[in-house]
C-alpha cells in the first residue's frame, strides 16, 4: 500500500494550503499531468477562483469527473495530532485537511485517466475533468460559471462523477444521486441599550430573537419521501451583547439554515420565518436576508447510475445505497444541465473535522472504481 500512485499524488496535493478559494497550484500540477496523456487544458479564472477544464477527445458520450482542490480551514491547530498541511501516515490512514474531503477522490481521478488512457488509448467518447477551487466557498464562480460557460458555448455533458465523498463506513456503500435543498437566513434585531435593572424599559433583542426561533426548532417540517431526508432548521450562530452583564444588548444577529426536501419550497420556509417574527417587540426592528446555497435537486437515474452501482458490487462486494443525505454539493449546478449525475467518494466520517484522514487501504480501490467506471462508459 505504500508504494501507491494515488497515494502519493494525495499527499502533493494535501501539502498545498488551499483554503478556499485559493488552489495553491493544486490545478497546475493536475493540467500537467493530465497534458502528459493527451488533454486539452483550459483554466477558467473567475475572480479570485481558479478552474480547470481539461478533456480528451470531443466525441460521445462525454463521461466528466468532477471535484473541487480547496478545503475549508483547520481549526485549531493545536488540536491536530499533526499539521493539517504535512500529509500524515499513520496506524493505516492518510491524515491531513482535504484527505476525504476531496483531494484523494481528485488524485484517484487523475490516476485512473493515465491508467484508463495507457490501456485504451483509442476509446469512443470523450473523456473530460472540471476542478474547481470555490466548492467550499461561495460556490459563485466555481463549477457554476463553468457550467453556464460551456452551455453558452454548446458543450454538453452526457455523464458526470463527482468525486464528493458519499461513503458512510465502508468505501462504496453509498452513493448521491441528489441533496436536499440549502437555505441560509440571517436574523438582525436593533433596539436600545439598557440596565438589566430595569427589563419593563428596554426590549431584550436576545431575548425577542429566541422567542421567534425556538419554536422553529422543534417544528415538525415535514417527514420526508421516498427520496429525500425530512427538513430541518438549525440555528449556526448567535452574535450579541456588549461584554458587560449588566447591560441589556442593543443588537443581536443569529444565523439559520433549513435543509429541505422537495416536500417544502423556499417561499414556503420563508414564509414560516417572516410569520414568526411578527411577534417580535416592535421597539425592536428586526432585518432579514436570505442566502441560497442549492435547491433540492434529484438526478436522473438511468445508464451511469447502472453502471456505478454494479461497479462497486464488483469491486467492494456492496450493495450501494442511492442517497440523498449529507450537505449540498457543486452536483447542484450540474444536474439542472440535464447530465446524469453521481456522487462517489471516501468515508465522509472526517470530513471539516480535527485529523481528517481517510483508509490508505480505500486509495486504490477508489481510483479502481473511477477507472472501471470510466471503461464501462467509454469502451464496453
Amino acid at each position: 500500500m505504500m508504494d501507491s500512485q494515488v497515494l502519493d499524488l494525495s499527499r502533493e496535493l494535501i501539502s498545498r494550503p488551499s483554503v478556499s478559494p485559493r488552489d495553491e497550484g493544486c490545478q497546475k500540477l493536475i493540467a500537467d499531468r493530465l497534458q502528459n496523456i493527451g488533454f486539452m487544458v483550459e483554466h477558467m479564472p473567475f475572480e479570485d477562483v481558479s478552474n480547470l477544464w481539461a478533456w480528451r477527445g470531443s466525441a460521445k458520450p462525454r463521461l466528466v469527473f468532477a471535484g473541487h482542490t480547496d478545503v475549508v480551514p483547520v481549526g485549531s491547530l493545536e488540536s491536530w495530532h499533526s499539521n493539517p498541511f504535512e500529509p500524515t501516515l499513520r496506524n493505516g490512514y492518510l491524515y491531513g485537511r482535504g484527505a476525504a474531503d476531496m483531494k484523494s477522490s481528485i488524485a484517484a481521478m487523475v490516476v485512473a485517466a493515465e491508467r484508463f488512457v495507457a490501456q485504451h488509448p483509442e476509446y469512443s467518447g470523450s473523456l473530460a475533468l472540471l476542478i474547481t477551487s470555490d466548492e467550499e466557498d461561495l460556490a459563485i464562480n466555481g463549477t457554476k460559471r463553468v457550467i453556464e460557460t460551456l452551455q453558452e458555448r454548446g458543450e454538453t455533458i452526457d455523464y458526470c462523477v463527482v468525486g464528493e465523498p458519499s461513503s458512510s463506513t465502508q468505501l462504496g456503500d453509498a452513493i448521491r444521486v441528489g441533496r436536499r435543498g440549502s437555505l441560509n437566513g440571517t436574523l438582525t434585531l436593533k433596539g436600545p441599550l439598557g440596565h438589566v435593572a430595569y427589563p419593563d424599559e428596554t426590549p431584550n433583542s436576545i431575548h425577542e430573537a429566541l422567542r421567534c426561533l425556538t419554536p422553529l426548532t422543534r417544528r415538525v417540517w415535514d417527514e420526508g419521501n421516498e427520496f429525500f431526508r425530512a427538513t430541518s432548521f438549525q440555528i449556526s450562530n448567535l452574535n450579541g451583547g456588549t461584554g458587560a452583564v449588566n447591560v441589556i444588548p442593543d443588537m443581536v444577529e443569529i444565523q439559520f439554515n433549513f435543509r429541505y426536501s422537495t416536500e417544502q419550497t423556499e417561499a414556503s420556509l420563508k414564509r414560516a420565518v417572516e410569520d414568526a417574527i411578527t411577534e417580535i417587540d416592535s421597539r425592536v426592528a428586526p432585518e432579514l436576508a436570505w442566502h441560497t446555497s442549492g435547491l433540492p435537486f434529484l438526478s436522473k437515474q438511468d445508464a451511469l447510475t447502472d453502471i456505478v452501482v454494479s461497479t462497486i458490487k464488483e469491486i467492494t462486494g456492496l450493495d450501494t445505497e442511492r442517497s440523498t443525505a449529507g450537505g449540498t454539493s457543486d452536483a447542484r449546478f450540474i444536474v439542472p444541465a440535464g447530465v446524469e449525475t453521481v456522487e462517489l467518494g471516501p468515508v465522509n466520517a472526517t470530513i471539516h473535522k480535527i485529523n481528517e484522514r481517510i483508509a490508505l487501504d480505500d486509495l486504490e480501490p477508489l481510483s479502481d472504481l473511477y477507472k472501471t467506471i470510466m471503461e464501462r462508459v467509454l469502451v464496453e
